[in-house]
């Protein structure tokens, strides 16, 4: 079929008019090469009336024309999609003998199967249709750019992202959740259509090994342990700390201080200059929240339930913050503050104890970082300790001049960002216990480990701690799993005021 044909075909066609669970009559009855083969000609015709072939240029559409390009990119996501899902049964039929073979196509001509892909498409084909989903507007139009940045870069990475965002990011599943984890008896007003979507979620939770045995999945696109950023939260350490995802109880890395070189006379035995490895490890630790509710607020409020990212995404973050600042490494993750006060190597003390810090003490404790980790370094404090960095120019100490009164926060020193985390000590008099004022150094050695995904449990009635009788309240325990840890101290210096 000709551009013209096909353009011939399009006009007046109404996007709006293609359903998603139907295939389009431009489509049907082709075999996988003819569809090739028209997906290469509709290519060139949708370029042809969007783009000018000599000049490159974007073109003026007509409305026949712009209703016509509409169409065609919705027919080309159609069409990509059946090719895509052919390739996968080829894939799965090129490694299995026939028998098996059978089945499996037994399998995929079961209507009742539709999530069946989802198990048995490999993590290239998982990562591209998860992001055709984030790009669909229906479905992520709610995500700010960070967000969808942030989350494609977790889909690439991340094959467990994408098979949760295929068996979650379903209108049924979607609507499947928001019944269970707001009706005690939600699950008998399930259709087949939404029990069906349950069922994929619950297969392909028992299928992996990073999710959680219980709970219903929090879709993806509004699931705060996977769609947050530093950006929509205020937490630093998801900007400037290393994340890793991981399937067991802690995540286990390998570190070494470098191989010493030297230099040997002729002749002469080389010295050992083997490195010392270490694996250090962070743990992964249960992070809970419990949103209590009346019977009547889940009544009579219709966007209670619209509102779970929102609610649940503010006390997980704060809970965040606090525990990578300070945390004590016990049952919780361990605070950068706590690990780096503890080591006595880390520690720069101000010029006079006791007292305000100086001018003369950012240089002292920047000077301490190792040279190899002030390429990449930043800061850490409390907005107490930055308002008392901005003060310290003076006539005098003109050097010292940072931010002047209307600005909100001193954003560099020495050329290198500074971070507000409420949890870093404020300024004080104080000289013992190695109270810490500003932290500074390369924050990809504060590892945040995590377990993909946050699960929702409806509580349908609270009792009272009291005489154990019902309340007429209702609850939402949520829980997701991270850690966080300092897997080398030397990157850091903390400046403290002690004697």
């Amino acid at each position: 079929m000709s551009s013209i044909e096909i353009l011939a075909e399009l006009r007046g066609k109404d996007v709006t008019a293609m359903r998603d669970d139907t295939t389009p009559e431009e489509l049907r009855g082709k075999t996988p090469d003819e569809l090739q083969a028209f997906l290469e000609v509709l290519d060139a015709h949708l370029r042809t009336i969007h783009q000018d072939e000599d000049t490159g240029e974007l073109r003026d559409k007509t409305s026949d024309e712009q209703r016509a390009f509409a169409y065609g990119l919705k027919l080309r996501d159609k069409a990509v999609k059946m090719i895509d899902e052919h390739r996968a049964v080829q894939e799965v039929f090129r490694r299995r003998p026939k028998a098996v073979q059978d089945a499996y196509l037994n399998i995929g001509k079961d209507k009742d199967d539709a999530y069946g892909d989802v198990r048995r498409m490999n993590n290239a084909q998982a990562r591209d249709k998860a992001l055709r989903t984030l790009d669909d507007r229906s479905s992520s139009a709610h995500l700010s750019a960070d967000q969808k940045d942030h989350l494609e870069r977790q889909i690439r990475r991340n094959p467990d992202v994408s098979r949760r965002i295929l068996v979650t990011e379903t209108e049924d599943y979607r609507n499947a959740w928001m019944k269970l984890v707001t009706m005690p008896e939600g699950a008998m007003y399930l259709d087949d259509e939404e029990r069906q979507a349950m069922r994929a979620y619950a297969e392909y939770r028992a299928a992996s090994t990073t999710n959680a045995a219980g709970g219903f999945a929090v879709p993806v696109f509004i699931d705060p342990s996977i769609i947050m950023t530093a950006q929509g939260s205020g937490n630093p350490f998801l900007t400037i700390a290393k994340q890793v995802d991981v399937n067991t109880t802690a995540w286990k890395g390998v570190s070494s201080a470098g191989v010493t070189w030297s230099f040997d006379a002729e002749n002469a035995e080389v010295s050992d200059d083997a490195a010392t490895i270490a694996q250090p490890s962070v743990s992964v630790f249960t992070a809970r929240g419990f949103i209590p509710y009346s019977i009547e607020i889940g009544e009579d409020w219709p966007g209670f339930a619209s509102e779970m990212s929102t609610l649940l995404a503010e006390g997980y973050d704060e809970l965040l913050v606090d525990k990578f600042t300070r945390g004590s490494g016990s049952a919780e993750p361990q605070g950068v503050l706590t690990a780096i006060s503890a080591a006595a190597a880390c520690r720069v003390s101000i010029q006079t104890a006791g007292t305000a810090f100086g001018a003369n003490d950012p240089y002292a404790v920047w000077k301490a970082v190792p040279q190899r980790f002030r390429r990449k370094a930043s800061w850490m404090m409390s907005v107490d300790v930055n308002n008392k960095l901005r003060q310290l120019g003076t006539a005098n100490v003109f050097h010292a001049f940072t931010e002047s009164l209307p600005s909100e926060w001193a954003d560099t020193f020495f050329g290198k960002t500074a971070y507000e985390s409420p949890y870093m000590p404020d300024t004080t008099t104080t000289t013992s216990g190695n109270t810490g004022l500003a932290l500074v150094g390369d924050f990809q050695n504060y590892v945040i480990a995590r377990r993909t995904g946050m699960s929702v449990e409806l509580i349908p009635h609270i009792f009272s701690t009291g005489n154990n009788l019902p309340m007429g309240q209702r609850g939402w325990f949520a829980y997701a799993r991270i850690g966080g840890g300092v897997v080398n101290t030397s990157a850091f210096r903390l400046l403290v005021n002690t004697a």
